[in-house]
Parts: structure tokens; sequence; C-alpha cells
């Protein structure tokens, strides 16, 4: 076999190898772990089996501290890793909520709740980029970061059947998580506005 042809074909073989590696790296894999657990997390709700989902939930929060941090530290961040792992963890709390809710574990006023603030800035986002036609930065507030722990408390509350044992305590963290919640959503509607209309000024006259 000619040799001129072979080390073309080892050259394009190795890049297709690097990137591949590449995209497989540390953090990326741990999202992945993540994406597989929903749908055992999902398997034991149907089961009742909620110290077990309870488990296989908190060790798919382990996985989300590790891969942002190993990213961090090791410099391993990817434009699919930036993207899977939001996608990753929105997953993993919807189909928890929607799960916790089909079992009445959760109110289904919390979940409609947390359904549409998440269509609201899902929706939002669109827009801006439709209108804007930029790739608009997005900076999790406060009152989001807010939002997204009282909502995995509810959710590990749920789990964890405090509605039974702490029943005035568990309706606090309802009514508290519902209220954060849609302030939040309200706040980066707010901001969406702000940004379009520092763009296209013409649309607010």
């Amino acid at each position: 076999m000619n040799s001129a042809w072979v080390k073309p074909a080892v050259q394009t073989l190795r890049p297709q190898r690097l990137v591949l590696w590449h995209l497989l790296n540390i953090p990326n894999v741990l999202t992945l772990i993540r994406l597989f657990l929903v749908p055992v997390f999902l398997a034991l709700l149907s089961q009742h089996r909620f110290g077990y989902a309870l488990y296989v939930f908190c060790a798919a929060g382990l996985t989300d501290a590790l891969d942002g941090t190993i990213a961090r530290w090791f410099d391993l961040r990817t434009e699919i890793g930036a993207l899977l792992d939001p996608f990753a963890d929105k997953l993993l709390l919807l189909s928890a909520f929607v799960g916790l809710t089909v079992e009445n574990a959760i109110p289904g006023w919390l979940l409609g709740v947390v359904i549409t603030r998440d269509i609201v800035i899902v929706f939002g986002y669109l827009l801006l980029i439709f209108y804007t036609d930029e790739r608009v930065p997005v900076h999790p507030s406060y009152l989001g970061k807010a939002a997204t722990c009282l909502q995995l408390a509810s959710v590990i509350g749920a789990l964890a059947g405090a509605g039974q044992s702490w029943a005035e305590l568990w309706y606090i963290l309802l009514y508290t998580t519902v209220a954060i919640t849609a302030l939040s959503g309200m706040h980066y509607a707010y901001k969406g506005l702000v940004w379009l209309s520092s763009s296209e000024p013409q649309m607010f006259e």
C-alpha cells in the first residue's frame, strides 16, 4: 500500500479522536451521567420508592457540583458542556416536580408556577435573539439562584416526607418557593425588556 495514502488517513483520524476526547472530558461525562439518572429517578418515583429516589436525586446534584468545579479548576469548559449542563439541571428539576406532582407529594399550583416561569424565560430569550439578532448574555440573578435553591429544597422535602412530619414548615417552604419563583420570573422579564429597549429603542417609541 502506498504510504502517501496512509499518512493523510492517520492525520484525519487523530484530530477526530482529539475532538471526541475533548468533548467527552470528565465534566461532560458527569453531565451525561446526570441525564441518565433522570429516568432512574422517575422509575423509582413511579414505584413509590421515595427514599431511593432521594439518594439518586442527591447523587445527580453531586455530579452537578463536581462538573462545574472540575471544569473551572482544570479549564475543561467546552461549548457543548455549556449547553448540556443547564439542560441537564433543568430536566432533572422539572422531571422531579412533574413526578412528585403526579404522586401528590407536591401541589399542582407549585408545578404550574415553576413551568410558567421557565416558559417565560425561554420564550423571552428566543424573542430577544429574534429581534436583536444577537446572542444575549445570560447571568443568573440572585432571585433566580434563590428560586432554584428553594425548588431544590421543595423536592428534597417532598422526597423526605416533610409534608407529613413538619406540615407548617412545609407549607411555608412551598409558599416561599412560589413567591420567589414568580418574582424571579418577573425580574428576568424586566431585564429582558431593558435589554431590548437598549438594543431596539424604536420598538418602544
